[in-house]
Parts: C-alpha cells; sequence; structure tokens
C-alpha cells in the first residue's frame, strides 16, 4: 500500500510542476516587449517566482537561476552574481538598484560605454546595459568617485550601481551578447 501511494504522490507532484511550467509560459507571453520581459528561449523558472535561496549562506548562488556564464542580477537582494564555466561563482557583490528595475527574465548584454555621465549626473564608467524600460535603459555602472548612494526617487534611473573594483569585475566578464539572469 506503501509503494502505490508514493506512486500517486509523484505522479501528482509531476503533473503539478508541468501546470506551473506551462502557466509561467503563458503569463511570460503576454508580457509587452516594452517591459523587456524575458525573451522565448529564456530561465522562465527564474521569471516565475524567486528562486530559493541557501538559508546559510544568503550570497550563494539562487537555485533555478539558469546555467553556464551568465551575470544574475536579484532585485529583491540588490546582488550580483558572476557565474563563468562549469556554474562556478567568480565573485558576488553588493549593488544599488536605481529607480527603474527590469522584469525577472533572461536578457544579454547589448551596450557598454567606458565612461558616461548617468541620469543622475555623477559620472560613471564600466557601463553594461543589458535592456531598456519604458525608455530607460538598464544596465550596471560604477561611480567614478566610488560612491554608491541611492537615486533620487524623481529621477528614472536604469543604473544598478556597484563598487568600482566590483565595476572592474563586471567589466571584464560581461561582454557583448553575455547572458544576464534577473531574478526577484
Amino acid at each position: 500500500m506503501a509503494g502505490s501511494s508514493s506512486g500517486i504522490v509523484a505522479g501528482l507532484t509531476v503533473t503539478a510542476l508541468a501546470t506551473v511550467g506551462f502557466l509561467a509560459y503563458q503569463a511570460s507571453a503576454g508580457v509587452p516587449a516594452d517591459l523587456g520581459g524575458p525573451d522565448a528561449g529564456g530561465a522562465l523558472a527564474a521569471a516565475a517566482s524567486k528562486a530559493p535561496r541557501a538559508v546559510r549562506d544568503p550570497a550563494a548562488l539562487p537555485e533555478r537561476s539558469g546555467t553556464g556564464e551568465r551575470v544574475v542580477y536579484s532585485v529583491d537582494d540588490d546582488r550580483v552574481w558572476l557565474v563563468g564555466r562549469g556554474d562556478k561563482v567568480s565573485r558576488t557583490f553588493k549593488v544599488t538598484p536605481g529607480t527603474v528595475a527590469p522584469a525577472p527574465g533572461t536578457y544579454a548584454v547589448t551596450s557598454r560605454s567606458n565612461r558616461v555621465t548617468g541620469t543622475d549626473g555623477i559620472p560613471v564608467e564600466h557601463v553594461v546595459r543589458f535592456t531598456t524600460v519604458k525608455g530607460v535603459p538598464v544596465g550596471f555602472s560604477a561611480a567614478v568617485d566610488g560612491s554608491t548612494p541611492a537615486p533620487a526617487p524623481t529621477v528614472k534611473a536604469g543604473g544598478v550601481r556597484e563598487s568600482r573594483a566590483d565595476g572592474d569585475a563586471m567589466w571584464k566578464f560581461a561582454t557583448i551578447g553575455v547572458r544576464v539572469v534577473v531574478i526577484r
């Protein structure tokens, strides 16, 4: 009797997971393009819900954050992971988000600038852009003066600020086309 009960539970679990996956696909298909939602080949599991975190090590790479070489950005935890070959984290660090956040999903680095002035008027370096939300470019950058202040809430800022050392690491890692997985 116990063997058949576990078989039923396993069958129900598989059915539930398939249903959740299908619903996640349907939800992602309905995201307007101007919101920068996940692409069709993106990380639907990452977009569907908050990726589980390791309780003992909050800096550990979240489960279901994709595979392969990528940048993982948690908008809820304000943390970035640079993930190399074999899913090995080469660096993780805290960031200060802008006022405009990307939707969870998978993107690719689309442009880079060595030095520019941010929308908040602060000179920044090592800008790595990966999407646009309602006309506002979103990407990682480091202030030349090393500061990471939160932007004024009245400014539409898509810059995700990092320290200069972390900005250097991001610049070396995230070249054009590298995947950026945004999770909650």
